[in-house]
């Protein structure tokens, strides 16, 4: 074994950060024999110098994230500080003087990728982020290494643990979507302002970064259709239930029938109690691959948090510190297929529309004719009404999204249609 330490800066020492110093701290010896070299935390860098942070030494604190970065005998930068500034300039700067990176962070590599693989490839260095996308989960190598021979064609997952949770406890109680949220907050799943999670841009940076690597084209976060999950009701879950479904935030990431384009969507979806996405429940992850020559696999645990989140980046550390002694390098870019990003208007999927309509003769067959007059199949269609109103549930066959969005904004227009409740696609059959 190499006596001389591989020394890592640690740029943020958050939740994530305190605990992968205190893994490399109590670990240090596992880690030496793994990588075949001991592993040394040389400096952290933090916003707020005078928090008492137990396990780590005073003197490896500083503010100057800059000046830890250049200071000359950094082997590893591990990033978990998040956002894009002052991340890409740290991890830029990293690459510049000759240090692999390892960072967690998914708004960043979603947003500007393509440069930060440009960057490390122009300086021989790694950048890994297994923890990125579903924390403790091994998702990013398995589509990097593992099925890196095969033909990925799908990949269907929850990535977001706290919609998960709340969707879950609306499923289970019968809660409405403000209880549940705060159940979720009350229980540290939800963030004060839990925007990022609820509106879909978390899913969506995962999004963006799955879809790269599993198609090997770019698809940056602006390329990933989105929408939150906060007008789901009690009422959708109830229609989900009659179907034999459950809804779920879905991050969706797939191949055209003919294979010359993709897409990456994120949105609520009814998906069938039979499908194992399903039955993931809790703050849980879970990732669904469909590949040609491997079938269909499935990646599940927990995808936020500490702990997990800590495991996936250590991880990565192992693996560019062997690099390191190796003198060698892991994967970087694959985007070779160059395969455009098709808009979600030409997505083919089913759909379910909720409609509040007048209670009088005539009005299903108006509600007919419009969907016919677009092109969109009807599958099932349940009418209950009382006292001059009714509720009109379509389920259709699967149709482009646009088509759908034509059929809606008629429906709309129509006098005996009062409102438009929900409409929810249906996955996962």
């Amino acid at each position: 074994m190499r006596t001389r330490p591989l020394k890592v800066a640690l740029l943020g020492c958050g939740v994530v950060g305190s605990e992968v110093a205190r893994i490399m701290t109590t670990h240090a010896d596992d880690l030496a024999a793994r990588i075949g070299a001991p592993v040394e935390l040389a400096g952290v860098a933090v916003r707020r110098p005078d928090k008492v942070r137990e396990g780590i030494a005073p003197e490896l604190i500083t503010t100057d994230a800059t000046a830890l970065v250049k200071r000359g005998d950094i082997d590893v930068v591990v990033e978990v500080i998040g956002g894009v500034e002052p991340a890409r300039s740290l991890i830029t700067t990293a690459f510049e003087h000759g240090i692999s990176v390892v960072s967690a962070n998914k708004a960043l590599l979603a947003q500007d990728g393509a440069s930060l693989y440009a960057a490390a490839e122009q300086h021989g260095q790694d950048l890994y982020y297994e923890a990125a996308v579903a924390g403790a989960i091994p998702l990013i190598r398995p589509l990097r290494e593992s099925l890196a021979g095969d033909k990925i064609n799908r990949v269907m997952g929850i990535v977001n643990g706290t919609t998960n949770f709340i969707l879950d406890k609306m499923d289970t109680s019968g809660a409405g979507y403000s209880e549940a949220l705060d159940e979720a907050t009350a229980l540290g799943y939800a963030e004060a302002d839990p925007t990022a999670d609820v509106e879909g841009f978390d899913a969506a940076a995962k999004a963006a970064i799955l879809a790269g690597i599993a198609f090997h084209t770019r698809v940056r976060l602006d390329d990933v259709y989105r929408e939150g999950m906060t007008e789901v009701t009690a009422a959708d879950f109830a229609s989900a239930k009659r179907m034999g479904c459950t809804i779920k935030l879905l991050a969706i990431c797939e191949r055209s029938a003919d294979g010359e384009s993709v897409t990456a969507r994120v949105h609520p979806a009814m998906i069938p109690l039979s499908h194992p996405l399903a039955s993931v429940r809790e703050a849980y992850n879970a990732v669904f691959v469909e590949a040609e020559a491997a079938g269909r696999l499935m990646f599940y645990g927990p995808g936020a948090g500490g702990s997990p989140t800590a495991s996936a980046v250590l991880g990565d550390l192992v693996a560019v510190c062997r690099n390191k002694l190796n003198e060698a390098n892991g994967p970087g870019e694959s985007a070779y297929t160059q395969l455009p990003v098709s808009p979600m208007g030409e997505v083919v999927t089913r759909y379910h529309i909720s409609l509040d309509v007048a209670d009088k003769p005539g009005v299903l067959a108006q509600v007919a004719t419009v969907f016919a007059e677009h092109g969109v199949s009807i599958d099932t269609v349940r009418q209950t009404g009382k006292d001059g109103e009714a509720s009109l549930v379509v389920v259709t066959h699967r149709a482009p999204d646009a088509a759908l969005s034509g059929t809606v904004e008629a429906l709309r227009k129509l006098d005996t249609v009062r409102g438009v409740a929900s409409i929810m696609r249906v996955e996962g059959e």
